[in-house]
């Protein structure tokens, strides 16, 4: 080979060896970012052409795959604002999905191993691809009770079922349309996406699990309960309840709530509890430390990940806290924070002796005949708590609401014990609160456990936890139970 054609052969060796890396390069390494880029119209038209499967409550799709003419399909959300903090919105002109439309999404496209045998038989018989289906927990009747009683306020409904941990409603107001943005008009979309944003009354965060954390007031002493019963104090040991003190350290005055008094200023515990006694629980501060409680609050999960499978925000219990702020970290106050759900879940551990189960939303995955190709088995997510110690805040959770004196009057159903606690939480200078009540039934063999907030507004600047947000948990009950 003279030196001429070794150079020739050498170039057109390096071009094989560019071509072949560079069709690697794109092929392996670029090629999924290269798929995700928005600007790729071969995805919008890949996802436009998809029958992505149904949503489904109550043997009911709330969620469908509608044809919109030719191949083109579009997501239809029947009663989409009922359901559309669990279902979030699937937008395929624009690429971007929440919820479950985006934490179910392989099975609704019909990519989940368990629609495997599905894909095969379309694959052989020629057909498109598929997607599966899911079957939602939630109650129907149950979330229609929290709409109907969150209509026209901000706040969250958190249902679950305390033996297994299905989640029986979970709904967050003000809500909004999915449809709206899963138009087929990219123009249209955008619009209603750029409007939901800049809506101050955000309908887009979910109040029930994301986003936003809420002072939790009084429904906190659940947990300082907790505390104090694993620290020598019994429902029975009697406790100094004055109508106000001073926080230790400060020249600072807390009182109970409106100055109410306390029965007569030496009571139980559990009547404390019942009365909601701010100035009882502040003073027990001074007999277990902020790392005694802080253990209990992340032994019911603050500061831990939680997906069910939509993901929960953290619950927060802060650190290294001077006496005044235990005191009032101790009352649901100072910087501790908490999601409806993580209420929900701390209510219904309680009321299954100490065992918290997984939350789960997704009862069934579907194929596309609607058969179940798998079922969702309850499991335990952890035990914060000894039966004993349960068993003791469980009882005085009843008294909170049959009690003459207790603050859960109006979540008491007739033929039903019920226990609960309600909470009143003051945010921002403490010219507004949150009300608060959580509850669970019946109490002898519990079932369904519930947490409500109502937000204060305009309108409705100081909400209490037991005349306002009591009522809400009470239908909860009452319809879930019947149900």
């Amino acid at each position: 080979m003279n030196a001429q054609v070794r150079r020739v052969f050498v170039v057109v060796l390096v071009l094989f060896l560019t071509l072949g890396a560079a069709i690697t390069l794109i092929q392996f390494f670029q090629a999924p970012g290269l798929y995700a880029d928005p600007r790729n119209s071969r995805q919008i038209l890949q996802a436009l052409e998809k029958d992505r499967g149904p949503i489904i409550v109550d043997d009911s799709a709330i969620v469908f795959s509608e044809r919109a003419g030719g191949h083109q399909y579009r997501r239809d959300y029947a009663e989409g604002p009922l359901y559309s903090a669990v279902t979030g919105y699937f937008s395929s002109v624009n690429m971007s999905a929440t919820g479950m439309e985006a934490a179910a999404d392989t099975i609704l496209q019909g990519d989940t191993s368990e629609l495997f045998l599905q894909r095969m038989r379309n694959l052989i018989a020629g057909r498109p691809r598929q997607g599966g289906g899911i079957k939602l927990t939630l109650k129907s009747a149950m979330q229609q009770v929290a709409a109907e009683n969150l209509d026209g306020r901000s706040g969250a409904v958190v249902a679950l079922d305390v033996k297994t941990g299905a989640v029986l409603s979970l709904y967050s107001a003000p809500s909004f349309d999915p449809n709206l943005l899963a138009t087929l008009d990219s123009q249209d979309a955008q619009s209603a996406y750029e409007q939901l944003v800049d809506d101050p009354a955000r309908p887009l965060n979910n109040r029930a699990i994301a986003s936003d954390r809420y002072a939790p007031g009084s429904v906190f002493k659940i947990l300082t309960a907790v505390t104090m019963l694993e620290n020598g104090v019994t429902p029975q040991t009697k406790l100094p309840s004055p109508v106000s003190i001073t926080l230790p350290g400060t020249d600072t005055q807390l009182s109970n709530i409106e100055q109410s008094e306390c029965g007569d200023g030496n009571v139980t515990l559990e009547e404390a509890f019942a009365r909601s006694c701010n100035t009882t629980f502040a003073l027990a501060s001074e007999h277990f430390t902020d790392k005694q409680l802080r253990d209990v609050t992340a032994r019911f999960g603050f500061g831990a990940p939680l997906a069910i499978p939509l993901t929960v925000t953290p619950s927060y219990f802060p650190s290294d806290l001077t006496a005044a702020q235990l005191a009032t970290s101790a009352i649901g106050q100072f910087d501790v924070a908490v999601t409806p759900m993580e209420m929900a879940l701390i209510t219904a551990s309680i009321a299954n002796g100490g065992v918290a189960m997984q939350p789960y939303l997704v009862s069934d995955i579907l194929d596309a005949d609607n058969e179940v190709v798998s079922t969702t088995k309850p499991g335990q997510l952890a035990t914060p708590v000894s039966p004993e110690v349960a068993d003791q805040v469980r009882q005085m959770m009843v008294g909170v609401v049959q009690q003459p004196y207790g603050t859960g009057g109006t979540m008491a159903i007739p033929g039903t014990t019920v226990g609960g606690k309600t909470g009143t939480a003051e945010v921002g200078a403490g010219d507004r609160t949150n009300a608060w009540a959580v509850a669970f039934a019946p109490a002898e063999d519990p079932q369904i456990a519930v947490a409500v907030l109502v937000e204060g507004d305009d309108n409705d600047p100081l909400p209490h936890g037991g005349p306002v947000a009591g009522p809400i948990a009470r239908q909860l009950l009452e319809v879930g139970l019947n149900g």
